[in-house]
């Protein structure tokens, strides 16, 4: 089958889908419909809709886009079965029921921001930064009954740097997916769907599974009583979004101030004479004491301000040295 004639159907919804949706649509493959979330009500001004960046690109592209409320609405599969596909292709999207997934002739299959089975869930480059890996990729795997545990069709490896935070690498799996997912679908193409596929609990893993929950605002607080290294990762598998945040209190005073902190450097030649939480200032850097060192903090963001090096930050903070972290 040539590539002009597969019919696929996209689904997903954020910036990361549209980099695989875009490949598609760029390399020359027959995209037939978009399926994303319905419009948002802006956070700002209520009574504004934003459309999801998946929506913007189909429709600059002439794209027909459904947004259905429920998977399973009678007049949504209706319109799904019109439109003939011969494949599903999901990238950061809901679960699916099986009527949808099920639907195309050589199935659906799921471009996921990791190796499976590590990291299944909602934010699986948050939490592979977060835990320190050196190394994540991309899955291509057809979906089932269960979240992100369907039989594999390809793995693409990418490593990560230790300097690296979370742009550099949603950035990078954006683009390593889009080009798994076109060669899952030369590979599908070419066997008309008959392709070997890995069951996920036959995948060699080391160490315990780790899950990749939803980021809440409460997950991003940050914990000093983590070793210097753990809180270095856990602060760039949050930046630049949502961002780490602590709580800096004064002694003596009720008032709590909140700091938002994008960008830190291990500093584990530093054993000073604070108690953990603590912070001092040393020839113009911010450090904050922590189990077995210290963190210089590089970049951050005062709430309602912007974010800003930590020099800007002193030179308008003088007494920064009567504050500590809570919590």
């Amino acid at each position: 089958m040539n590539k002009k004639d597969l019919r696929i159907i996209f689904m997903g919804t954020p910036e990361f889908a549209v980099g695989t949706l875009a490949a598609l649509v760029e390399g020359g493959y027959q995209v037939v419909a978009v399926v994303t979330k319905p419009d948002q009500p802006s956070a700002r001004h209520g009574s504004v809709m934003v459309p999801p960046e998946v929506k913007k690109y189909a429709l600059s592209k002439n794209i027909p886009v459904l947004q259905p409320e429920k998977m399973k609405a009678p007049d949504f599969l209706e319109q799904l079965r019109a439109f003939h596909a011969d494949l599903q292709v999901v990238v950061a999207f809901r679960m699916l029921p099986e009527v949808v997934w099920a639907m195309p002739r050589l199935g659906t299959f799921n471009v996921h921001a990791s190796l499976l089975p590590q990291y299944r869930g909602a934010a699986p480059i948050n939490w592979a930064i977060i835990n320190g890996e050196t190394v994540t990729g991309v899955t291509t795997f057809f979906l089932d009954h269960q979240i992100d545990t369907g039989r594999i069709i390809m793995q693409e490896k990418f490593a990560v740097p230790d300097e690296a935070d979370l742009e550099y690498v949603y950035d990078g799996l954006m683009a390593l997916g889009a080009q798994t997912a076109l060669k899952t679908i030369d590979l599908l193409m070419e066997h008309e769907g008959n392709i070997p596929t890995i069951a996920q609990e036959n995948v060699a893993i080391e160490g315990p599974l780790r899950p990749a929950p939803k980021i809440f605002k409460e997950t991003c607080q940050i914990d000093w009583s983590q070793p210097t290294k753990r809180i270095y990762d856990f602060v760039r598998g949050l930046s630049p979004y949502p961002g780490a945040w602590t709580t800096l209190c004064q002694e003596g005073m009720e008032k709590e101030l909140i700091l938002k902190i994008f960008k830190t450097t291990k500093r584990l030649d530093i054993q000073p004479a604070y108690n953990v939480g603590e912070l001092f200032v040393v020839k113009g850097q911010l450090f904050i004491r922590t189990v077995d060192g210290a963190l210089q903090i590089d970049e951050l963001q005062m709430t309602g301000k912007k974010r800003m090096s930590v020099q800007a930050f002193l030179n308008g903070f003088k007494n920064i040295e009567s504050y500590r972290t809570v919590g």
